[in-house]
């Protein structure tokens, strides 16, 4: 009986599978990670489930809504992918008896750096959520007994994990603007956000984190959602980007206040690796140089939502991405913003690859085990016999595309010198 088999296989990390030999132990054995939407992939989810099929969210990559609030895949899923590991399962869908030892996702969309107390105190619109990333934190303790019985398997385990906090505060920050709070008055707020992200990553030090990450903020000069809701008309508040300058220099300051925190940190923990991702740079680029990346370019139309609906950004606060009023545009990969507040899955995978290969982490995390990259291959064959045929392809760290490819025409080549399989070696088709 003839088979006809199409494979589509998309290359993210420049790998095909995730078989990795036991004499190459991976750089990280696991991930923990903390924040908001910008890495929640499924816990938000899982309390509020409102995607429903036909959702234009994670439409790129899954082809369904697990719970990601972008089209695709999140910074966090390349950063895990790059190192050789599984994406992160998420705290609250956790099953019994589930494999954990290769990290968990703790973070929550909307979730703040500060508890909800405050912003009631302050008479602040309250966010989204009342999950700040002290009960994250808490989750984490909750589930520290299923890693490790004793301090001795805590050390051997914390010693190969990496941690991640943040991105975080971005909600803080957002909750101020939608009180309209001025410049001035987000700025005080700053040393008080801090202040929380050190406490938690200070207990995780205190829990036997050895390596962690603190992630420091977008610039939201350019985030399209702050672009429409400010909505200046006046062309001195802009850079030559589009962006808004004096958001920007917030931000700025933000990080820097950040990361004097982080040196404080490291002066009083030698024995912790502590590592700063800067998000505002990396995000930047793109904004500055777009057609670089292959996106779309102009002063409105670098900054326009894929999905969304309103002018001038394709954005409005009263109409969602997702419902009915909203469109989506045909190639989310040539845009960088997704749906006003959050981006697309083409600039997380760049901003990763920031991040893991350089130079927006300092230090420099462990060099990963894989590159990230994006290779679309359509595999095509047709067999006479196909019985229990099992695909193993060992590319190592460094490797270039070109490699991935070549490796791939000699299967084809030794599949049809197979006499259980006539295949044409040529079926190997980059598009």
């Amino acid at each position: 009986m003839k088979i006809i088999i199409i494979f589509c296989i998309t290359f993210t990390c420049g790998f095909l599978g995730n078989v990795i030999s036991n004499a190459n132990p991976l750089p990280y054995e696991a991930i923990s990670n903390f924040g908001d939407s910008i890495s929640d992939t499924g816990n938000a989810a899982a309390c509020y489930p409102s995607m429903d099929d036909n959702s234009p969210y994670d439409s790129t990559y899954f082809k369904h809504p697990p719970g990601r609030v972008s089209n695709g895949r999140l910074i966090i899923d390349f950063i895990a992918e790059a190192y050789g590991l599984p994406m992160l399962p998420t705290y609250l869908n956790l099953s019994k008896g589930q494999d954990i030892r290769q990290g968990v996702n703790f973070a929550f969309a909307g979730a703040t750096a500060l508890d909800m107390d405050y912003f009631i105190q302050k008479r602040l619109i309250p966010p989204s959520t009342n999950i700040s990333l002290s009960v994250q934190l808490d989750w984490f303790k909750k589930l520290k007994p299923s890693l490790c019985k004793n301090k001795q398997e805590c050390d051997n385990y914390f010693k190969n994990s990496l941690f991640l906090v943040g991105e975080i505060g971005g909600n803080d920050i957002n909750a101020l603007i939608s009180s309209n709070k001025n410049i001035t008055e987000l700025r005080e707020i700053v040393l008080i956000i801090i202040e929380a992200i050190m406490n938690v990553t200070t207990e995780l030090i205190e829990e036997g984190a050895v390596e962690i990450v603190v992630s420091g903020n977008f610039p939201i000069g350019c985030n399209t959602v702050v672009l429409t809701v400010v909505n200046s008309g006046n062309k001195d508040d802009y850079d030559q980007f589009g962006c808004l300058v004096a958001y920007n220099v917030f931000i700025k300051y933000y990080n820097w206040r950040l990361n004097q925190a982080l040196e404080t940190l490291r002066q009083n923990n030698n024995h912790v690796k502590i590592i700063y991702f800067d998000y505002y740079g990396d995000a930047k680029r793109l904004f500055e140089a777009p057609q670089q990346y292959g996106f779309s370019f102009g002063k409105i139309d670098t900054f326009k939502a894929c999905c969304g609906k309103g002018e001038p950004y394709n954005v409005d606060v009263h109409i969602f991405c997702g419902s009915l009023a909203s469109t989506v545009c045909s190639d989310p990969s040539k845009h960088i913003n997704w749906d006003g507040a959050h981006l697309t899955e083409a600039a997380y995978r760049l901003i990763a690859k920031g991040i893991v290969e350089g130079p927006f982490t300092s230090p420099s995390l462990k060099s990963p085990a894989f590159k990230i990259t994006k290779i679309d291959i359509r595999i095509k064959g047709s067999f006479t016999y196909f019985d229990q045929f099992k695909i193993r392809i060992y590319i190592m760290a460094g490797r270039n595309d070109r490699a991935i490819v070549d490796a791939l025409q000699a299967l084809a080549q030794a599949m049809s010198n197979n006499n259980k399989a006539g295949v044409n070696p040529n079926w190997l088709e980059q598009f």
